[in-house]
């Protein structure tokens, strides 16, 4: 760990301050002697996986300032994930919630440190090497977002969890708020054009129908792979944008995350997150989407309005972590750099709405 980590792990996690409040709160002496190391590759949220002779665990909080007030919710990551454990949606088990901001300066949870392979930018080492493994990652990937489609929220004690009815106007309402609050990146020109799709989204709200949980952040890389079985999810992860709302929110969304090898500069431009779906073997977005209809029995018709919004918002997110790592509020590097990715998200946005599927 490099000392400027360190310096931010100890201002972000403390191991003294975290070690005493796991030994009070799972009713073991084993946990006040830990290590603290952050987990690579957050640009939101900040992951720890603490260490100790009595096993390990992964502690989540926020950022340590941001300029988005409305997210970073830990209770509500805590409440999804509790709600989702005995159902099919493999989530990580909670083990703790703090609300007491003096003892990290924010809420924080604990949760099990569930085996696997978190995929982004390359496959790990002698996994997933055949074709076949790989189309088996992208179906798998799919079939679980039709499973968390299909829970009943109030069977889970999740009834109350969002207010489905007006779910799509609040959204753009509420990104289009995020991008107003939001310092405009430097050296940029892409403002007017992102206004211009948060207006024309307004104006073409799809009467779909809402009430499943929507995972909000749905990407391969919000996953953890099974190490044995690269078809399998072992868990779904970065459960901060979740609520009560439209499902093909996240199909949308993963729409623009995916990439297939024959993408031109304009998708490749817009990945703000890498991944290896380019690989051969990996399923088309095409056969991705029409496989979840199969399942789901949904009309997916109108995706073209929901890839224009998961455009729309991943260009906000990108803007707000590009404001969060000038101001020095993030760990690690290549947040200025996501401003870049605005421009051709918005493009591509634009095009979706026109009826162009990239």
């Amino acid at each position: 760990m490099t000392d400027d980590l360190r310096a931010l792990t100890e201002q972000a996690a403390p191991p003294a301050a975290v070690g005493t409040y796991l030994a009070a709160e799972l009713g073991d002496d084993a946990w006040r002697d830990v290590s603290v190391s952050l987990i690579s590759g957050g640009k939101s949220n900040l992951t720890f996986v603490v260490t100790s002779s009595a096993g390990d665990v992964v502690l989540r909080r926020p950022p340590l300032s941001t300029v988005l007030p409305t997210a970073h919710d830990m209770r509500r990551e805590h409440r999804v994930m509790t709600g989702l454990w005995d159902t099919p949606v493999p989530v990580p088990r909670t083990l703790a919630l703090c609300t007491d901001e003096s003892v990290l300066g924010a809420p924080f949870y604990v949760m099990e440190r569930v085996a696997g392979h978190i995929v982004r930018e390359q496959l790990p080492d002698g996994y997933a090497e055949t074709p076949d493994e790989r189309r088996a990652i992208g179906e798998g990937l799919i079939d679980v977002l039709a499973a968390l489609h299909e829970v009943d929220p109030g069977a889970v004690g999740l009834g109350d969890y969002g207010k489905p009815a007006g779910y799509l106007e609040r959204q753009v309402r509420r990104w289009t708020m995020q991008w107003e609050a939001t310092p405009e990146p430097e050296d940029s020109n892409d403002g007017p054009e992102l206004d211009r799709l948060a207006k024309r989204l307004a104006e073409t709200l799809p009467g779909q129908p809402t009430g499943p949980i929507v995972h909000g952040d749905y990407r391969l890389d919000n996953v953890m792979l099974d190490p044995a079985k690269p078809g399998v999810v072992a868990a779904v992860l970065d459960w901060e944008l979740s609520t009560l709302g439209d499902p093909l929110a996240d199909l949308g969304l993963l729409y623009v995350y995916w990439q297939e090898k024959d993408d031109g500069a304009v998708r490749q431009d817009s990945m703000a997150v890498p991944s290896v779906t380019a690989l051969d073997g990996f399923p088309t977005r095409r056969e991705l989407f029409d496989r979840y209809a199969a399942r789901t029995g949904r009309d997916i018709s109108a995706l073209p309005w929901y890839v224009g919004f998961g455009c729309f918002k991943l260009a906000v997110v990108c803007a707000g972590v590009a404001a969060r790592g000038r101001a020095g509020a993030m760990i690690g590097e290549g947040f200025i750099e996501m401003a870049q990715r605005i421009g051709p998200l918005v493009r591509i946005g634009h095009s979706a709405l026109d009826g162009n599927l990239s």
